[in-house]
């Protein structure tokens, strides 16, 4: 098993890619959700779409699959047989107040939680990557070489280089973690977790301890990676604008249950001035309980010149 410092791949126990059949008692899988079964996204939860949910292959397995996961602590059940796809190269988000959830559905993913109890089926793919609010770098080791920690093969040293350069970090191959700025330090984090092309890339509010303006130039940098290499992200965060600026998909998760998929449909990069993003907002802080102002369908471009501006 390897390390689970944030940007490693985990590999999973049966093998990863491969369902996982317990019957209730520790984390694990529960029998009846074949693999062959149609995909648990649909019906989707609630009809919460603006736009037309983007298109995908109906042929295509997805890349992260869960049926009827439940996860409990004691006598309190924190996620309710959750049904949910994401498909390969699909920007997911993850919303939720404290406590809803959102943690431990990532950390189910992942396989960090084999001391949990909980049953359901989990199918995830072979190479699946994590990337944590604190970069997680080794102290004791150069930037390449936490980049390139757990890499096997001739080309190891030139791929940690290409990473570092992806993500603007070329020529601090030979810095030690302490001289890099917070910054830079996510940014080694990232290249860390890129370096492996995964399929899945895992994403625990990254930018959460980052200044304002340092969190921007991070949202512009991933998702740029994210349009280089297309793993299928999940992204827990708490910022509503973080996940309509990033995301083409936003889950909520209510108290263990996924009250609201939503698909994001505008054009990258976004502008949050645009009056689509903002009811995009609007809607999501109005799912999370912040105000209650309702739902309504945004524009289509076609239709702005009749867009309510907020």
């Amino acid at each position: 098993m390897a390390t689970h410092a944030g940007g490693l791949t985990k590999d999973h126990d049966p093998r990863p890619g491969e369902a996982e059949t317990v019957p209730d008692g520790p984390a694990g899988s529960r029998p009846g959700l074949d693999p062959g079964a149609p995909d648990p996204r649909a019906p989707r939860p609630q009809a919460l779409t603006p736009g037309d949910p983007r298109p995908q292959d109906p042929d295509a397995p997805p890349a992260v699959r869960a049926g009827r996961l439940v996860r409990r602590f004691g006598d309190r059940v924190v996620l309710k047989e959750i049904d949910l796809a994401l498909a390969a190269g699909e920007f997911t988000a993850l919303l939720g107040r404290s406590g809803s959830g959102k943690s431990t559905l990532l950390r189910a993913v992942a396989g960090l939680d084999h001391d949990v109890e909980g049953s359901g089926e989990l199918l995830v793919p072979e190479r699946v990557s994590l990337s944590f609010q604190d970069s997680r770098l080794l102290p004791w080791l150069r930037v390449l070489d936490n980049v390139t920690l757990g890499l096997r093969g001739p080309g190891a040293r030139e791929r940690g280089l290409t990473a570092l350069a992806e993500v603007g970090l070329a020529g601090r191959e030979r810095s030690w973690p302490h001289e890099l700025s917070g910054g830079e330090q996510q940014r080694a984090a990232l290249a860390r977790a890129l370096v492996r092309d995964p399929e899945l890339l895992l994403a625990d509010e990254p930018f959460g301890a980052l200044d304002a303006l340092t969190r921007i130039k991070m949202h512009d940098l991933l998702r740029e990676l994210y349009e280089r290499h297309r793993p299928a992200v999940l992204l827990v965060t708490h910022d509503v604008d973080e996940a309509v600026e990033l995301a083409d998909r936003v889950l909520v998760l209510d108290e263990g249950e996924i009250s609201v998929d939503l698909a994001i449909d505008l054009p990258t990069p976004r502008d949050r001035r645009d009056p689509r993003f903002q009811q995009y907002r609007d809607a999501l802080l109005a799912a999370l309980g912040v105000h209650s102002a309702p739902f309504a369908p945004a524009p289509r471009p076609e239709d702005h010149s009749h867009a309510a501006h907020v």
